[in-house]
């Protein structure tokens, strides 16, 4: 009875390590159908990408503009300001809106929006059996469906990333003129410690992260069971998964460029 019960325990606490594994399977499948012919998925792979874009642009605008605002903005600049070196606001929000700020913000609004939709969408096709039907008909759901989900997220949380760290940079601005500060020294501090490797490592693990939301959004929703309710449940599991897949990898991924690249860790 014992072995019994050890045994239905770790059953049951396999399952996370059974999905992880079903994922990365997933992953390997979604690339090899990208780079192998032929490539039918050219308009859904526009469609989705207008879509996500469309769908997250603003709450991103938004969000990145009053979280850098807020947090980074006043909040430090009340200390600087005191201590009279408000012009070193410029290097701080290098470590912030680029490093930080920008990516995060990107990935958490990417997954909740276009992940959650990505989500209900496969999901709603998996209960009407739709994704069983294209395989009876010979049509691979993987290529035809994940592929250009996955290609469109990557696009645009990299794009979006961009886009992040221009109105993170603003709120730095904007915190300066409330200070009534000149922007020389602003600009001078975070030019001197932005560097072309704090842009392209921000936009390659944001593009990173859009892959990681795009295969667990996909494989959640191509995986959901149990009608509407299973749907809801896969959406809200999508998004867990996603956004804790996304902050392992930001960790991994900022240890390896801080490892090779030393230089990014001295404030100049």
């Amino acid at each position: 009875m014992a072995l019994e019960a050890l045994i239905r325990r770790l059953a049951s606490t396999s399952g996370p390590f059974v999905e992880v594994g079903n994922m990365m399977i997933l992953t390997a499948r979604t690339v090899l159908s990208a780079l192998r012919p032929p490539y039918p998925y050219g308009e859904e792979l526009v469609e989705q990408f207008y879509f996500a874009l469309k769908l997250c642009w603003f709450p991103l605008l938004i969000s990145t503009f009053a979280l850098n605002l807020g947090a980074p903005g006043l909040q430090a600049a009340g200390p600087l300001h005191v201590f009279g070196a408000l012009d070193r606001l410029g290097g701080f929000f290098v470590l912030t809106a680029i490093r930080w700020i920008g990516p995060l913000v990107t990935a958490v609004v990417v997954s909740g929006v276009a992940g959650t939709a990505i989500t209900a969408d496969l999901g709603a096709r998996k209960i009407r059996e739709e994704l069983d039907a294209l395989q009876v008909l010979g049509v691979d759901p993987v290529k035809n469906l994940v592929v250009p989900r996955f290609l469109a997220l990557m696009i645009v949380t990299a794009m979006l990333d961009v886009v992040a760290i221009v109105f993170g940079l603003s709120a730095g601005i904007v915190a300066e003129l409330i200070y009534h500060q000149s922007l020389g020294g602003f600009f001078a501090t975070l030019f001197a410690n932005a560097s072309a490797t704090d842009i392209w490592g921000s936009v390659l693990l944001c593009a990173m992260s859009g892959a990681i939301i795009a295969v667990v959004c996909c494989y959640k929703g191509m995986s959901a069971s149990g009608g509407a309710a299973g749907v809801g449940r896969a959406v809200n599991q999508a998004v867990v998964i996603s956004l804790v897949g996304v902050f392992a990898f930001s960790y991994v991924f900022t240890a390896l460029l801080l490892a090779t690249h030393p230089q990014l860790q001295t404030i100049r």
